[in-house]
């Protein structure tokens, strides 16, 4: 994907569905101009062009890791396509796995699928909203004694907690000290925006992040 991969993951996004602009309720309760939701990339080329906007994005981002692990469930089609599209398009063929939501007690039995976890590994998601799957994983791959490299999202969105002027983002990074990496922010949509021309989107996206958003919003 090239250098452009951050407006054309946009305008895929628009296009598919996944991303809406409008006035739409959160679980939060917030009132929100846009809405994104990655579960509409359920179809082949959707999907493929979603792990091709991933691997752009870590390529970009120089982060260092040498596996890959998807938290169940969401987390494993989009961890799979991701290691596809680096090997594709940026030929790094790395290992990756993810996790049952229950151990199996039969066969080759455990709750991990896939490359054992070790060294350097890199989690894949679709966004931070409370961070529970993040926190799951990090103990997954810690208690496998192998260590945390970073996270892999697709949306930031830049936003304060309920109870906190941090983002999901924010608390997951200075938690546990590691970098994460998104294909787009809260930020980029408004630059994307602005370049089509779009002042009254433009306009209820600046009110909204003046409201809710987090300094690295601005």
């Amino acid at each position: 994907m090239p250098a452009t991969y951050k407006s054309d993951f946009i305008d895929l996004c628009a296009r598919i569905g996944a991303l809406k602009f409008g006035q739409f309720k959160l679980k939060s309760g917030r009132e929100s101009p846009y809405f994104f939701n990655a579960g509409l990339f359920n179809n082949g080329a959707a999907i493929s062009a979603l792990g091709r906007a991933y691997a752009a994005a870590l390529s970009a981002s120089g982060l260092q890791f040498d596996r890959l692990f998807g938290p169940a469930y969401k987390g494993i089609p989009l961890v799979t396509v991701t290691a596809a599209a680096l090997a594709e398009q940026h030929h790094r063929d790395l290992p990756f796995a993810f996790n049952r939501k229950e151990a199996k007690d039969h066969g080759e039995g455990g709750s991990i699928v896939g490359q054992p976890l070790q060294g350097r590994v890199l989690i894949v998601d679709d966004v931070i909203t409370a961070g529970t799957a993040i926190r799951e994983s990090i103990q997954i791959i810690r208690a496998a004694q192998a260590t945390p490299a970073g996270v892999l999202i697709a949306l930031d969105r830049q936003e304060r907690g309920q109870d906190s002027n941090r983002s999901a983002v924010q608390e997951v990074r200075d938690q546990f000290q590691i970098p994460v990496v998104s294909i787009i922010t809260l930020a980029d949509l408004m630059k994307h925006l602005k370049a089509q021309g779009r002042p009254e989107l433009l306009s209820s996206m600046q009110a909204y992040r003046a409201r809710f958003g987090t300094d690295d919003a601005l």
